[in-house]
């Protein structure tokens, strides 16, 4: 895959390509990694980017239980928050599938895409593999 930035717009591009099962991250020449909406390399300035397939799986870094949520999310306590490695981008987003309890760093989780209460707003959710 290669792509320019143009083709691939911003945030919403980005989601929108995980959830049709091709999604991706941007490269720039000396490889460094960014995930969208970016016109240059956050490392070393470089304007040339390209989209790469995002590595599968991903792993959990880090991750919190949430008890006490904003609105659209209240329906969900406690759920986790969770940071997950893809290669060379990290992404934070929902942990679903998973008791808090049971959460492990190290796990390797898919990432996929849902609305947010109906609010027009695209979430990241992991999802074990």
């Amino acid at each position: 895959m290669s792509r320019g930035i143009e083709e691939d717009g911003g945030y919403e591009a980005f989601c929108a390509a995980i959830d049709s099962g091709d999604p991706f991250f941007l490269v720039c020449p000396a490889g460094h990694g960014s995930v969208p909406p970016r016109r240059v390399c956050p490392d070393c300035g470089a304007q040339s980017l390209s989209a790469e397939p995002l590595p599968e799986p991903g792993r959990i870094q880090a991750h919190t239980v949430v008890h006490v949520a904003p609105p659209a999310f209240a329906d969900r306590v406690p759920y986790v928050t969770a940071i997950a490695d893809f290669g060379p981008v990290t992404l934070t987003g929902l942990l679903a599938g998973v008791d808090p309890d049971a959460v492990e760093h190290g796990m390797d989780v898919a990432v996929t895409v849902e609305d947010t209460d109906g609010r027009r707003e695209t979430t990241l959710v992991f999802e074990p593999v």
